[in-house]
């Protein structure tokens, strides 16, 4: 077995469980939801917890799939329009993360420290 097709084994694994986590993100986020509603829970509450299960679930597939383009594109087909593929997905892909991070959050980034009243951490001089 050369790199070549080991790199395929391992993109596609990483495909497979990036797809295995939105599936099952999504039924166990739908499942909590369910259990919210008929123990009476708030609907409100049980709709943001939704939201953020789900959301956390797509993102973690997210990284999973990003991984799985990363390896087929450097160790399966090494082209520059393959690379340029890859940007474009990458591109699109961060940004579908960082906006389900801000939904999620309900803060933008760079204002987390502010908003839990901590400060930032220092910088280590190396």
């Amino acid at each position: 077995m050369d790199l070549k097709q080991i790199a395929e084994l391992a993109s596609g694994g990483f495909e497979l469980v990036g797809v295995a986590l939105l599936v099952l993100g999504a039924v166990i986020a739908l499942i909590r939801y369910g259990s919210i509603l008929v123990r009476r829970g708030s609907p409100s509450v049980a709709y943001s917890g939704l939201r953020k299960n789900l959301g956390s679930a797509i993102l973690l597939g997210l990284e999973f799939l990003v991984a799985a383009d990363i390896i087929r594109t450097v160790a399966v087909e090494p082209t520059l329009q393959s690379v340029g593929v890859l940007a474009v997905i990458v591109l699109v892909r961060t940004f579908l993360s960082w906006s389900l991070e801000v939904e999620i959050e309900g803060i933008w980034p760079w204002r987390r420290a502010q908003a839990s009243g901590g400060a930032l951490p220092e910088r280590q001089n190396t």
